[in-house]
């Protein structure tokens, strides 16, 4: 009985997560070319989507990405203070509530100056770089699932 509560549960909470995915708005087709562009200076960085969105990995780590009509980079503690310090920085939340502590959103303006957008694309991306490497994920088998 327990096990089918706890089933319940997880099946509820992912039943609710798939609710509010859905609810988020696709990335503008020019913010996802800025962010292609961007990344044309970092050949080693691997692409996958997260959530639908593009985004960018350094190291098993997450450095760049897109989130409806934000991008977002991930900056040490030295970087970020400073990154908030510009017009229109702000701390990326992708639901309410839910601070993602290391990661800021690029302002607007930021996002029509290549030069200013590929410095901090440049410390994000080393950052991640400078993270101890995430281990490969093991894949299980589909009988253990």
């Amino acid at each position: 009985m327990i096990q089918r509560t706890q089933y319940r549960r997880k099946a509820v909470a992912k039943e609710e997560a798939s609710k509010a995915n859905r609810k988020w708005r696709p990335a503008p087709d020019e913010l996802v070319r800025t962010f292609e562009q961007a990344l044309q200076q970092l050949p080693e960085a691997t692409r996958r989507k997260m959530f639908g969105y593009p985004c960018a990995f350094a190291g098993g780590h997450m450095f760049t990405g897109i989130h409806q009509e934000s991008m977002f980079l991930r900056l040490s503690d030295e970087d970020r203070a400073a990154f908030l310090e510009l017009d229109g920085a702000s701390r990326f939340e992708p639901s309410p509530g839910r601070v993602m502590h290391e990661y800021v959103v690029v302002p607007e303006a930021m996002l029509g100056s290549e030069e200013q957008l590929d410095l901090w694309f440049q410390k994000a991306f080393a950052y991640a770089k400078s993270l101890p490497p995430k281990p490969p994920k093991k894949r299980r088998s589909k009988r253990a699932r």
